[in-house]
């Protein structure tokens, strides 16, 4: 074969790389004088009264996890509801009142479970009034109507 050479060995004594050579020391470039709060220890403030601390971030795999289980809750309480608006018909309630009655306490399990999944995902961020309250509030009417309009 032509062109192909055998590398050389290296002596022993070549090390094969070299250090470039030192001019000045790191030493030097760096100031002679040391700020007067350099030997006290770091100390890290989550917030102050300036800045409060920030709501920690979720991660979009706690979200998706989140967001499963809701639609699967979502699925069972369709089913709870079927059977609920079954029992109101055979206790003979309507059928227009038992499905208004049905969807009701659908929609009250939903905003309920919604509020719940929130607050366990990330309960720094979600569990405030603004988030919950509203929540709650509609899931806990709609299941009340839901009781009431079944008993006509």
């Amino acid at each position: 074969m032509q062109g192909t050479q055998k590398p050389s060995a290296p002596s022993p004594s070549d090390p094969g790389f070299k250090l470039p050579e030192e001019s000045a020391s790191p030493q030097d470039s760096l100031p002679q004088t040391q700020p007067e709060t350099a030997g006290r220890p770091v100390e890290v403030v989550p917030g102050s009264a300036q800045a409060p601390v920030p709501a920690t971030d979720t991660s979009t795999r706690d979200l998706a996890i989140g967001a499963v289980v809701f639609i699967v809750l979502l699925v069972v309480y369709f089913f709870v509801r079927n059977a609920y608006v079954h029992h109101l018909v055979v206790r003979r309630v309507a059928p227009s009142s038992a499905g208004s009655a049905g969807w009701l306490l659908f929609v009250g399990l939903g905003f309920l479970s919604a509020a719940a999944v929130l607050a366990i995902i990330n309960a720094s961020k979600f569990l405030t009034f603004a988030v919950t309250g509203p929540l709650v509030a509609v899931g806990l009417v709609a299941l009340v109507a839901a009781l009431f309009i079944g008993r006509r």
